[in-house]
């Protein structure tokens, strides 16, 4: 009987081949979640023999991962901002650097008080779920192309207890207006930012399995920023804000977005990799 350190061993190796990165961490991440343990759990495990059906289900995720199908679509679930959510291949996945988005989100405003926020692209609803469990107080409209990223939003919500303060719209902002939608403290928007050129030089697990219209925009990057700036002007209170998440080397040219649509006190926050991350502006 094969052990989890024998298992480990063989598994990083043939994902090494196949060209994946950190091939030791994912095969360790991968047999952790089918054990139900903890990465580091598996070191004091190693001389345990795996079962049958570990084995057989261990095989099918590693062939998976060596097809560069992404470690979250295959456990199913990704860790953002202290929350674990369901993930499927219908949602992007959560990055680290959203983390800082909803971070100085919830700088800008008080915990003690009601806040409207819109959610334009919500995806698994990663921003506004992570934000509704911080910010008690405050309602959320939440909107998204697809109906099954949004019924992954709306099981995220469930699981958190926020669902009853979330209300989930399926809207195409490049085609639809605002117009019936109240006015908000915050409008957030993580959206589809690679550019057409950009697309092609993607890491394959990006390329071939994260939903392609939650990634570019099939343009020069810039169409949902230019829209979104638009048609906020009218749905933001005095004083109401703006966020963004941008890609590397796009702030110069969202700045301007924003100011050409009136957006004042216009404050650009880098990542920690000292990339310019998160763009937000200050309605007036």
């Amino acid at each position: 009987m094969i052990t989890v350190l024998e298992s480990i061993n063989l598994s990083a190796q043939y994902l090494a081949q196949k060209g994946i990165e950190s091939s030791r961490i994912n095969a360790e991440l991968l047999l952790a979640d089918i054990l139900c343990c903890k990465r580091l759990d598996l070191y004091l495990s190693f001389d345990k023999p795996l079962g049958n059906q570990e084995i057989e289900k261990y095989r099918d995720y590693i062939r998976r991962r060596g097809n560069f199908e992404p470690l979250q679509y295959i456990t199913g679930k990704v860790d953002f901002y202290g929350i674990e959510l369901k993930v499927n291949s219908s949602v992007l996945i959560p990055r680290p650097e959203t983390e800082l988005l909803v971070e100085n989100i919830l700088n800008a405003l008080s915990r003690d008080k009601e806040s409207t926020i819109l959610d334009i692209g919500c995806g698994s609803g990663n921003i506004t779920i992570a934000l509704a469990v911080n910010l008690a107080f405050s309602k959320f409209i939440c909107t998204d192309t697809s109906d099954d990223a949004l019924n992954v939003a709306k099981e995220n919500a469930e699981k958190y207890f926020v669902a009853g303060r979330v209300k989930f719209e399926k809207h195409n902002i490049l085609k639809e207006e605002l117009n019936y939608f109240p006015q908000f403290d915050i409008i957030v928007s993580n959206p589809p930012y690679v550019s057409r050129e950009d697309f092609k030089s993607l890491q394959k697990e990006i390329r071939e399995f994260e939903p392609k219209s939650a990634v570019t925009d099939n343009s020069d990057g810039y169409t949902f920023f230019r829209e979104i700036s638009r048609k906020s002007l009218k749905k933001l209170k005095d004083g109401g804000k703006l966020f963004f998440e941008v890609a590397e080397g796009q702030s110069k040219g969202v700045t301007e977005i924003m100011k050409e649509n009136n957006f004042k006190n216009i404050t650009v926050i880098k990542d920690y990799q000292n990339i310019d991350r998160i763009i937000f502006g200050e309605m007036k």
